[in-house]
């Protein structure tokens, strides 16, 4: 019989244990710090883990990560070297993300902060709206998350291009790529949407001065961004001072360089930053537990991973 363990220090992981007992009925399953004889873990399931306790499963043939990404894990300098990890990769958890990105594209779109303080106001305001072909939506990151939700918004009409590292191919979105793509990219968005993986090259990626390289064109005559990838990716002070300066017209967060987001931090009252909880596309443990133990299954099976990590890339 196989063990599995899981090491989810800031999450309940009885509760992830309990879903995974169902999912994998005749598997052995452990949750951090009790982790019995470590020599006996086969399989580990890991946020946050802290350092060495990766490490010390030395019969471990497997890491699977609880989150869409990965950097949760890769930032444990004690990861053992050689055992293969794996990423969600679930339709539930795509469609998560997709369903909140369009729905705060189209929040911004369809200007319902104004019609929200007008109706607080009781203000009666018939203003005047466009078409969502008038909006150009750019989508930074074209992994799988980023790649449905630019087919979800170029449905809606909007005129959506997309940016990778590497080129990438989506029918009805323009993609460009590498550091030669990434201003002509950015100077055709009025709506930037990043959904970049956690490396050392998109840290701080989102600064004033690449806001100030986003299309001033459009409907709105400035730019929004909407970040539902990483919190280290944003510089924060940079953010509050383009929309303090008109060069962003608004802005969705749902992540931060530090969460949770402290009392004190000016997001929390300014009037164009619409802020969620880090709840973009949450991980069901249910879904997430069977997801994994259809993994180990076909793993056992034939000795195959499907959407493993690049440790060199960092996703």
């Amino acid at each position: 019989m196989s063990t599995f363990l899981f090491v989810t220090p800031t999450w309940d992981g009885q509760l992830w244990a309990a879903e995974m007992r169902k999912a994998a009925p005749g598997m052995e399953v452990r949750v951090w710090p009790e982790t019995g004889d470590v020599a006996t873990v086969d399989y580990v399931a890991a946020w946050l883990p802290p350092p060495d306790v990766v490490r010390s499963l030395s019969r471990l043939k497997v890491i699977f990560s609880l989150g869409a990404g990965v950097d949760a894990i890769l930032k444990d300098p004690t990861l053992p070297d050689g055992v293969p990890i794996v990423r969600v990769n679930d339709p539930d958890l795509t469609m998560r993300m997709s369903e909140y990105v369009v729905l705060h594209v189209l929040l911004h779109h369809r200007q319902q902060r104004r019609l929200d303080e007008n109706q607080r106001k009781k203000v009666w305001d018939g203003f005047a709206t466009h078409a969502a072909n008038a909006l150009r939506v750019g989508v930074m990151g074209l992994g799988v998350l980023g790649q449905d939700a630019a087919r979800k918004l170029a449905m809606l009409g909007f005129k959506v291009a997309g940016w990778s590292r590497s080129p990438k191919l989506i029918d009805g979105v323009q993609c460009f790529s590498g550091a030669g793509g990434l201003d002509t990219f950015l100077a055709r968005t009025d709506v930037l949407v990043s959904l970049l993986p956690a490396t050392p090259e998109t840290d701080g990626i989102l600064n004033r001065a690449l806001i100030r390289q986003l299309a001033r064109s459009g409907p709105f005559g400035a730019p929004v961004l909407i970040n539902a990838g990483r919190g280290r990716q944003q510089v924060e002070e940079d953010i509050l001072a383009a929309l303090e300066a008109g060069e962003l017209r608004g802005a969705t967060l749902d992540v931060f360089r530090t969460e949770p987001l402290p009392p004190d931090s000016p997001f929390w009252s300014h009037p164009r930053v619409t802020l969620t909880p880090h709840i973009a596309a949450d991980s069901d443990p249910q879904v997430i537990c069977e997801y994994v133990a259809r993994q180990i299954a076909a793993y056992e099976a034939s000795g195959k991973l499907s959407n493993l990590v690049d440790r060199a890339r960092g996703y």
